[in-house]
């Protein structure tokens, strides 16, 4: 259960979510923009050092395999990732990269990642970074990474207990900061959509995809989908009657129409949830999970401006 004490601090002010879980690679070598460049869906040859960007790696149908954060520094590119994808990451780089100069580090275990999360995220921070999401610093505890609810600290794991008591910020939950992510309608690969979604239909067009960049594996569904298709299936949000398990599966009158993903009561709007549902349910609609039995009404994203 979400503490309301929580929730406020990250609303109202400022709280710490430790998300040290992710996976994280640093790639090195001349040509490892370019080669990144041709494997996922964003730009990342057009960053300029102390940016990034989101973007997916996809399959040969445009489905996506992994999604994650890219940081491009003077001589080094950072990814961070879903655990459970940081292998198909690092299998890309080690099948795809042979004969080039790009190499890969793990530096999962040796780096943590402290999420200031909050209206008074910056107010922490001796050097901020540019306001724009992904932009970042270099300073006293480490990298500062402009997020779309605060700013990360990233920083050497074997310095981070020292470094959460420098910031003074009170630790939040991770169901805090998960409350955040689904009230402003942003998808969690591997609960909210998965391998068999194209980026658009989970919307993700808009943050992770370049329709001005080179080839990539799987532009072609890509840009086909955005230019002359349309997608089978939305990213909606949910306003539950009641709280129900994630994967619990979708109504409209007789006809499965999707699955719950993420799933939150939160203090403000009670219970909801994100959901990939097909376009025949569209925002104002009541749909019916059966087991349990709860109603859910679909309505556009983000449910917080």
């Amino acid at each position: 259960m979400l503490k309301s004490a929580e929730y406020e601090l990250v609303r109202e002010s400022v709280g710490l979510a430790d998300r040290s879980a992710r996976g994280k690679l640093r790639l090195l070598g001349a040509e490892a923009a370019e080669f990144l460049e041709g494997q996922v869906t964003n730009d990342v040859e057009a960053l300029e050092p102390g940016t990034g960007c989101y973007a997916a790696l996809l399959n040969h149908k445009g489905k996506v395999r992994a999604d994650m954060r890219v940081l491009r520094g003077p001589d080094w590119i950072w990814l961070d990732t879903e655990p459970e994808m940081q292998a198909v990451v690092e299998s890309t780089v080690r099948t795809y990269g042979i004969g080039r100069d790009v190499r890969e580090e793990d530096v999962t275990e040796s780096h943590a990642i402290l999420s200031l999360l909050g209206p008074e995220s910056r107010s922490a921070l001796e050097v901020e970074p540019a306001p724009e999401e992904h932009s970042f610093v270099r300073a006293e505890y480490g990298l500062y990474v402009a997020t779309d609810l605060g700013v990360d600290v990233i920083c050497a794991t074997a310095d981070a207990d020292a470094v959460r008591l420098a910031l003074g910020v009170e630790p939040v939950s991770e169901e805090a900061a998960e409350c955040l992510r689904v009230e402003s309608g942003r998808p969690r690969l591997g609960v909210d959509f998965g391998g068999d979604t194209i980026p658009e239909e989970a919307g993700l067009n808009e943050r992770a995809v370049s329709f001005t960049k080179g080839c990539y594996v799987g532009q072609e569904t890509v840009a086909r989908l955005h230019y002359k298709g349309r997608p089978n299936r939305h990213l909606r949000g949910l306003r539950l009657s009641d709280p129900v398990p994630t994967g619990t599966e979708l109504y409209l009158g007789d006809r499965a129409v999707g699955t719950v993903g993420s799933v939150m009561v939160s203090p403000v709007h009670g219970p909801i949830a994100l959901a990939l549902v097909r376009r025949e349910a569209g925002p104002g609609d009541e749909l019916v999970a059966r087991d349990p039995r709860v109603r859910a009404t679909v309505v556009e994203l983000p449910f917080a401006a």
